[in-house]
């Protein structure tokens, strides 16, 4: 499997379905890095939807290589993002992960800039009060606007998106959360000082990948260029397979 030019492939590996037999299989796509990180969370489906992306991570990309998913080496910026360390004539494959409450899920691009963020929807968050702290004053109106049965849906639709563009910059929270707004309908993002960057130069999308979750996909990719955006639930037979 190759990406094509203007493709982004997002796959996303609900954990409920990996059984216990299943772990020992992914936890050895891992590194020996990667499994000391995992063994440090204090809970045990922290440590697994930990193994779960990052397996998926080297899983993807050995889909699209054909190199060993433990082969993969990262460079890891200095707000966290990896960025994957090719081979010469590899193609210059982009990727971003993100993993909450029983979801992992894997952005891979070529060459482009890419942030993927997944959100559990059932958590308890006081989200007026997140909001007024983190979001522009436009995101927080449009907010409270909303009937209060939509209120957890539009905050975590602001929220998602939000990190996918400060995962694709991959500059993290260092970035004022307030100086970049977005709107839903039509999904646009606008931006404010001290962040210079190009509206234009940004394509956004969001996605379902279950009832209890919602993912959003940020490209830096002109607007007025096609994005072929290939999402789906990521093969876990085929991932246990990579194993052995």
């Amino acid at each position: 499997m190759m990406l094509r030019e203007n493709e982004v492939l997002l796959l996303w590996l609900p954990t409920e379905p990996i059984g216990e037999a299943d772990w020992p299989k992914l936890r050895r796509l891992l590194d020996e890095a990667e499994r000391a990180r995992a063994d440090r969370f204090h809970f045990e489906r922290d440590r697994q939807v930990y193994t779960a992306a990052h397996a998926l991570l080297r899983g993807t990309l050995s889909e699209l290589t054909g190199r060993a998913p433990q082969d993969w080496r990262f460079e890891v910026g200095e707000h966290g993002k990896p960025e994957a360390i090719r081979r010469p004539g590899e193609p210059p494959l982009r990727v971003n992960i993100s993993h909450t409450r029983g979801l992992a899920a894997v952005a891979v691009t070529l060459g482009r800039e890419v942030g993927v963020d997944v959100e559990w929807l059932e958590r308890d968050n006081a989200i007026l009060n997140i909001a007024g702290r983190y979001f522009a004053p436009a995101e927080c109106a449009y907010l409270l606007s909303r009937p209060a049965a939509e209120a957890t849906d539009t905050f975590f639709a602001f929220w998602t998106l939000k990190e996918a563009y400060i995962k694709a910059v991959g500059k993290g929270l260092s970035l004022p959360l307030d100086a970049f707004a977005f709107t839903l309908d039509p999904l646009a993002v606008s931006f404010v000082p001290p962040i210079e960057d190009d509206p234009a130069s940004w394509q956004f999308q969001r996605f379902r990948p279950g009832p209890a979750h919602v993912a959003a996909l940020g490209v830096r990719q002109p607007a007025e260029a096609p994005l072929e955006v290939t999402a789906r639930p990521a093969g876990l037979d085929a991932l246990l397979a990579l194993a052995g």
